[in-house]
């Protein structure tokens, strides 16, 4: 070894027992000089004559939890990973992987060239590179079939959910479970049983099992993987080590790999691996920030949006107490929380007890004052800023020193309500998306007065309550919803200048969105902000809601609906259409789907160009986060922002110029540069 090359594998003996230590923090991936390692020590084992078999273990808090994706892209360096697995396949002794913590994607594939494996029963052994996009490029997909058969490597590949040791141990991925505190004493015990039997190379074992599992697997996920393409080319090597000889079916997955590895959607999704866990980080503060203990929350209503929100905090043993103004209203919500919950028991997400702990900690009250003792308080009410101005003026009589106070707005002036208090620095927003029970992101408002440590304290509380938090600037709308707004303005003059709702939203869904813009508009309710005067109709969404088409709820709005919520194109709508066209003296023509593409998804990424150089997003991946998270953005496109890299900031520019926008300055910039975000 080189002297620069860091020690991160060593190697003991135990009589006649090898022992090959992996010892690479914090979680031993397998970084080049671990390649490097593992290639030495394993030769120098298989050549030292008082050697009669070999383990593999690992130090620390884990096995090789996988591939070291820092390295990913770069020039490569050190030795070939698959040719150091061959070598420890080749070994003439018996070797066996002994594993804790996880043995995931690159480490399961470590583990399968061993000719045995023992596993503590805490561990957790799976291939999880579909989840970025990827394959396993490391033999995976065609050791897999031969140790656990076809219907298990099929599945762990294309879900990339990790098993238990106790699950794999059932389907003979691990030989044998090791005490949880003897794990290197078991592993070297099960070894020297094994030097009789000799050796076990994987690739010599023979693919067992039904292909015919595949084609159903694809069609039980149809709907799940709609746009995806790892899934599928998983699946297509499984199905390879079925028919191909071992090596061609390397040579398959190698092919696979590749494909994926320098396509879009990987990249898409492997950038969004990185934004999720950049998005944490907050600019400009300090690393020493203490946070606030946050031991006990208050939410003001027990509608929809509160109540989702307590859930979220009972989940976690957090105590809340939960305000309303009319009793009834109040039993409503809390009547939603529980049967939510006794839904989700039935499932088998919760124990009833559970059920009964987190009622237990919940405390619903019609007076502001119980929130007094609350270190943490969420307005849930409904967007009116008198409203929620005038609660914020009663919480600073009422709330503690130090308390956070919270608006759940999702478009309102955040500094505008702080000033209804004399604690500016304790206001900030926390926007959370629909169902707040079940959407992962959190919009976290930075105002201008917002102190360094409130922030700090609701981001962290966020992921605490298993949030994707995002910091915003105070702006209308923030990040998202901002970026949502010149979608539908647009998508609206598409209806008037020809396109129909239902072209429109398909669009949207071949796109990938999981639905379009009038499709979201019903299921949200086309009367969400309506002035409710049925006499001034200016707009076609105001006729709509005259008519009372406020959307699903009334199995009527852009589209009819049947008992079920299925909807049809109707002809009402085509009619009040063609209404306000020739009112407007404007012409129907045909518009083609990519105009509809240019019209919709590229002004929003100017919108999100204007929300950076306005610094109300700290970067372009926070962006990406948000309409991944909170709007279901395909993460194989990896966020708008992203995708204006893919599609071509110079493509983006000359659209919207040509269709009349005023292009946002840093676009210009980037598409001069020929570069994206």
């Amino acid at each position: 070894m080189s002297e620069e090359t860091p020690v991160s594998v060593t190697m003991e003996k135990d009589g006649d027992v090898a022992v090959i230590i992996v010892n690479n923090p914090p979680v031993n991936a397998l970084s080049w000089h671990v390649r490097q390692g593992l290639e030495d020590h394993f030769a120098a084992a298989i050549a030292d004559d008082s050697v009669k078999a070999i383990v593999l273990r690992c130090a620390g808090a884990t096995f090789i939890a996988g591939a070291d994706i820092s390295e990913f892209g770069k020039p490569p360096r050190g030795p070939d990973f698959n040719a150091v697995l061959n070598s420890i396949e080749a070994a003439p002794k018996p070797v066996v992987a002994a594993i804790h913590g996880t043995a995931l994607g690159g480490g399961l594939e470590t583990a399968l060239v061993c000719h045995y494996r023992v596993a503590v029963p805490s561990a957790k052994l799976g291939v999880p590179e579909v989840k970025l996009g990827l394959l396993p490029g490391a033999g995976g997909t065609q050791r897999l079939p031969r140790v656990v058969g076809v219907e298990a490597a099929a599945t762990m590949t294309s879900t990339g959910d990790p098993l238990p040791a106790t699950k794999a141990k059932e389907i003979g991925l691990v030989d044998e479970l090791a005490g949880e505190d003897s794990l290197a004493a078991d592993a070297i015990a099960f070894a020297r049983a094994k030097i009789a039997a000799g050796p076990r190379p994987t690739r010599e074992r023979p693919v067992f099992g039904d292909v015919a599992v595949i084609e159903q697997l694809k069609t039980a996920n149809a709907k799940r993987w709609r746009g995806f393409e790892a899934p599928y080319a998983n699946l297509a090597c499984v199905e390879a080590a079925t028919r191909l000889p071992f090596d061609e079916g390397l040579a398959f997955e190698r092919e696979q790999f590749m494909k994926l590895m320098f396509g879009s959607q990987s990249a898409a999704q492997r950038h969004i691996f990185f934004a999720e866990r950049q998005a944490a980080k907050i600019d400009g503060l300090p690393k020493d920030t203490q946070l606030r203990d946050i031991k006990k929350v208050g939410v003001i209503g027990a509608g929809t949006m509160g109540g989702g929100i307590s859930m979220n905090f009972l989940q976690k043993g957090i105590p809340v107490t939960i305000v309303e103004m009319q009793q009834d209203a109040l039993d409503r919500g809390i009547g939603v929380i529980r049967k939510n919950y006794d839904a989700s028991a039935a499932k088998g997400r919760f124990k009833p007890e559970q059920v009964d702990q987190m009622m237990g900690i919940l405390t619903p009250t019609l007076s502001l004052d119980d929130l007094a003792d609350c270190d943490l308080i969420i307005e849930a009410v409904y967007e009116d800023m008198d409203v929620k101005k005038d609660i914020f003026g009663k919480l600073d009589a009422i709330a503690k020193p130090g308390a956070i106070l919270a608006s759940n707005t999702s478009y309102l002036d955040v500094d505008e309500i702080a000033t209804a208090t004399s604690r500016p620095g304790d206001v900030l927003g926390m926007h959370f998306f629909s169902p707040a029970n079940v959407m992962k992101l959190l919009e976290v408002v930075r105002g201008e007065k917002t102190a360094p440590d409130a922030l700090a304290t609701a981001m962290a509380i966020g992921k605490k309550i298993g949030k994707v938090a995002v910091v915003a600037g105070v702006c209308d709308g923030f990040i998202g919803n901002r970026m949502l707004k010149p979608r539908q303005v647009e998508a609206m003059n598409l209806l008037m200048e020809g396109a129909t709702p239902a072209q429109v939203d398909k669009v949207h869904v071949d796109f990938g969105m999981p639905m379009g813009p009038f499709q979201m508009s019903d299921l949200a309710g086309v009367d969400i902000g309506w002035h409710r005067d049925p006499n001034r109709i200016e707009t076609i969404r105001d006729a709509l809601c005259a008519e009372g088409r406020w959307g699903q709820k009334k199995q009527a709005g852009f589209y009819d609906y049947d008992d079920k919520r299925t909807p049809s194109e109707s002809a009402r709508v085509a009619e009040i259409i063609e209404q306000f066209r020739a009112k407007a003296g404007v012409e129907k023509r045909a518009i083609s789907d990519q105009e509809i593409i240019e019209r919709t998804l590229y002004p929003m990424v100017n919108e999100g160009a204007l929300i950076l150089s306005e610094g109300k997003a700290q970067r372009a991946s926070d962006i990406d986060v948000v309409w991944i998270y909170g709007y279901g953005w395909p993460v194989y496109r990896g966020g708008p922002m992203f995708w204006a890299g893919l599609e071509g900031t110079d493509k983006i520019v000359a659209a919207l110029e040509q269709h009349g926008f005023t292009v946002a300055p840093l676009l210009k910039e980037k598409a001069e540069a020929k570069t994206g975000f």
